[in-house]
């Protein structure tokens, strides 16, 4: 494989011929979500949970058979078929690092990951390493194994000289190696809601702390430069990737810039084209009306794609992605919204992986099958997961009678408070987090732990199977157009 490079706004070859990558992430693998695995809460405090409940032995081989089965060289061949030319590989910090012993790396998670690139190697498929979880949590939501709803990375030297090291570890391994297209150095920072999300201090008043946020991109940037002068940084934007304009002008070689775009249109509810009922994290609740016309306006006017057509560098949309859980009737509103999407993407050069590969029956390519002894076992603790609301990303699935009583007691709060400046619907979705994903969701774990208490190793490992793409569902349909988009010419 040849290594990539920028020139211009585009990516290229060593023969300087273009290159587009086209691709998905394979989330849940080595930085596990609780919509995407089945569990509640956090990882880090379910591993906590799950040593506790089935001992440490145990526990250990459930989360390593879990990752052999979730993401492999089967994975690889299958993405490689499809026509993807790039996989988002999703990192927590602490397959590499151990909190109990900062600056000191963990052989077991470079082993890993370095078995997924000698595949991907073999099999043509480039590599983006992003590292999804940083120490001390880079926001305060459930995708940075953050429990605690603050977080602590962006008031903190200590985390920051962790961060900037751990890169420089990674580059000091992988400098030499071609498969990697580049360095995604940290995923949906938000750099000024480190006490949490409240109504008033983010989503519509959010104030980005550009002097700082740069700062860190600077240092890490100069640091991973001076042991790796060759791969692609990839940026990604304040505010959870939504934010650019206040960042510095490109400042060296090989910078690619990473916007999220997730729109309401992919999540409804409400037919597309049509009048979609927004229940964005990032807006006031809203009906719109939405279609191509109304889809590429949304990509020309986010804050990535303006800055990267100001300063003529790569645009990367490192997620984006449509649902179908919960909403079986409205799957076909959903994908038209996504080919359109797509489309778009393709029309104006963006380099795209889509959000997500697999997982329970969210949003995957593929999905584990109703009937796999995994959802067999775990499936009416996800039900009831979607009763209580603890996942956090699905907030488009219906109410129910847990979720109205949640949205009576913000109501409640507000009105005693008395502010009426604090907004109604920011204060019932900041109650719903972190009541239910937080703290309900944890309230979970020893349920999602016992499920397993006394099992052998064979049937443990029987389960987990369940996960292995020979075992999973395609979602056809979406991949289908996938296929189209990538068989496209670079």
């Amino acid at each position: 494989m040849q290594f990539l490079s920028v020139s211009g706004n585009q990516i290229v070859d060593a023969n300087g011929d273009k290159v587009r990558l086209r691709g998905t992430c394979p989330g849940g693998w080595m930085n596990m979500e609780d919509f995407i695995n089945g569990y509640p809460g956090a990882e880090h405090t379910l591993r906590a949970e799950m040593k506790s409940v089935l001992g440490a032995a145990r526990a250990e081989f459930f989360f390593d058979r879990l990752l052999d089965h979730f993401f492999n060289e089967s994975d690889v061949i299958y993405l490689k078929r499809m026509g993807a030319t790039v996989v988002r590989l999703p990192l927590n910090f602490r397959h590499f690092e151990d909190e109990r012993a900062p600056f000191q790396y963990n052989e077991k998670g470079f082993a890993r990951l370095n078995q997924v690139l000698k595949w991907c190697e073999r099999h043509g498929l480039y590599v983006i390493l992003d590292l999804h979880a940083v120490a001390g949590w880079q926001n305060v939501h459930w995708h940075s194994d953050n429990a605690s709803r603050i977080n602590l990375f962006w008031e903190s030297a200590h985390y920051q000289d962790r961060f900037v090291a751990l890169w420089q570890e990674f580059a000091r391994r992988y400098r030499d190696e071609a498969v990697v297209a580049g360095y995604n150095l940290m995923n949906e920072p938000c750099v000024n809601n480190y006490r949490g999300d409240v109504p008033w201090n983010i989503y519509r008043n959010y104030q980005p702390d550009w002097p700082r946020f740069n700062a860190l991109y600077r240092r890490a940037v100069t640091a991973v430069r001076e042991i790796d002068p060759k791969h692609i940084i990839f940026l990604e934007g304040d505010c959870y990737s939504l934010l650019f304009a206040g960042m510095d002008a490109p400042f060296a070689d090989n910078l690619v810039y990473s916007s999220h775009n997730y729109t309401s249109c992919g999540f409804g509810p409400g037919s597309y084209p049509g009048v979609i009922r927004s229940q964005s994290a990032k807006t006031e609740e809203s009906e719109e009306y939405w279609d191509l016309a109304r889809q590429e306006k949304a990509f020309l006017d986010h804050e990535g794609t303006v800055f990267t057509q100001r300063h003529n560098v790569p645009l990367w949309v490192g997620e984006f992605g449509s649902a179908y859980n919960g909403a079986t009737q409205e799957i076909p509103d959903r994908l038209r919204a996504m080919d359109d999407q797509i489309a778009i993407l393709e029309r104006h050069g963006a380099h795209w992986t889509t959000w997500n590969y697999k997982d329970v029956g969210v949003m995957g390519m593929l999905t584990l099958d109703e009937a796999s002894p995994y959802m067999q076992l775990v499936g009416d603790l996800i039900r009831k997961k979607e009763m209580l609301g603890t996942d956090d990303w699905m907030h488009w699935l219906p109410m129910t009678p847990v979720k109205d009583a949640a949205v009576q007691l913000a109501d409640q709060i507000r009105a005693v408070i008395g502010d009426e400046e604090q907004s109604q619907a920011y204060t019932r979705r900041c109650l719903s987090q972190n009541l239910m994903c937080f703290f309900v969701g944890s309230l979970m774990q020893p349920a999602y732990a016992k499920l397993f208490k006394g099992l052998s190793e064979s049937q443990i490992d029987h389960i987990l199977a369940s996960f292995s793409r020979e075992q999973c569902t395609p979602n056809q349909a979406l991949t289908d157009i996938l296929q189209k988009y990538m068989a496209y010419p670079a």
